[in-house]
């Protein structure tokens, strides 16, 4: 009797241990982040920037890290510095580090096909930010709408009655945002008495090559009345060009993005008009959508209007803002009342 009581005695006491040894197993496998704390899992969003040598993302970044942070969330970002081959890199990264989410300010809108592929396949969701990805399964688009930006450009430098012969200073070909400003502009002006001289894509976004084209317009033949640029970095280009080569001549230029040298240009004289683009709305949505899906929600439910753009991929779930416009009369308005901008930074002297 005495030896089937230590015979059930030590069975029970394996059982126990065994039971422990599993039970350290599994809690073995949770996650850093939760152990402990028993906390649900912190989500990740990842952000592949195409570059951070402008004074437009650093400020979207900031916003949108802010965000992330506020609502709980952690963020890895990546700057590609203006190369394709580093930008794919770097999301071939995010992937493996298994983050919940990416958000990819594209360098190239085609280059992204495979990797796009590959990220989707793993079940993590892909935002194009400001300019779309195409041919590739993204998530979504989210983006200020740039058709309009070039409609409202059109619109306004005809209401100033600067003439009929325009020139067009735009960025890179392979932005698909200046082929929809280009698509604004031109159902804006059809009809009307205005002839579009030429157009320049500024590859890489190079002022130094927008500056030379100026230069070349500027000691032509034929001087245009007005210059659509395709940001106010390259509008300053331009005007830097005007102030060495022909300062008497009054030219009208107009960029977008409302960054502070375009400011001071405009209550200066020497900018015409700028868009203003809501950047702070659109890169705090942005950070909202992305920790949603990260956590879980659909497309469907973060993007419940249903408006979609054709990536030649397939029609992809879009959420829009709307630019304004911004002139000297407007600029305290919109631009110092949001916070945009102080007043001491537009209206300092040079």
């Amino acid at each position: 009797m005495l030896r089937k009581n230590k015979v059930l005695v030590f069975s029970v006491f394996f059982t126990v241990l065994i039971s422990i040894s599993l039970s350290s197993c599994k809690r073995r496998e949770i996650p850093d982040s939760e152990k402990s704390s028993g906390e649900a899992h912190k989500v990740c969003i990842g952000f592949s920037i195409d570059t951070l040598a402008l004074e437009r993302w650093q400020r979207d970044l900031d916003i949108f890290m802010n965000r992330v942070k506020e609502l709980g969330a952690d963020v890895i970002v990546q700057n590609a510095g203006n190369s394709i081959e580093v930008q794919n890199k770097q999301l071939l990264y995010l992937m493996e580090r298994k983050v919940d989410a990416i958000v990819v300010l594209p360098k190239k809108r085609d280059s992204l096909t495979e990797i796009v592929q590959k990220i989707r396949a793993r079940g993590i969701p892909v935002i194009s930010y400001d300019r779309l990805i195409t041919d590739a399964d993204i998530s979504m688009y989210i983006s200020v709408n740039t058709e309009k930006v070039g409609e409202l450009m059109a619109r306004r430098m005809m209401s100033f009655n600067v003439g009929p012969y325009w020139y067009c200073i735009l960025g890179p070909e392979d932005d698909f945002n200046m082929i929809l400003l280009q698509r604004g502009l031109k159902s804006a002006i059809q009809g009307k008495k205005v002839q579009i001289l030429g157009t320049y894509y500024t590859e890489g976004w190079n002022y130094d090559l927008s500056y030379q084209e100026a230069v070349n317009i500027m000691t032509g033949t034929r001087l245009p009345d007005a210059i659509i640029c395709g940001n106010d970095a390259l509008a300053g280009s331009v005007i830097q060009a005007m102030s060495d080569y022909c300062p008497d001549r009054n030219i009208a230029v107009c960029g977008q993005d409302a960054d502070i040298a375009a400011c001071q240009n405009i209550v200066r004289g020497k900018q015409a008009f700028t868009l203003y683009k809501p950047i702070t709305t659109l890169a705090e949505k942005t950070a909202d959508i992305s920790v949603r899906l990260a956590r879980g929600e659909s497309v469907s439910s973060v993007v419940p209007s249903g408006s979609t753009i054709n990536n030649g991929f397939g029609d992809i779930p879009v959420v829009w803002l709307d630019p304004e416009i911004v002139t000297k009369d407007t600029i305290d308005s919109v631009i110092v009342g949001t916070g945009f901008h102080t007043h001491g930074e537009i209206y300092k002297e040079k």
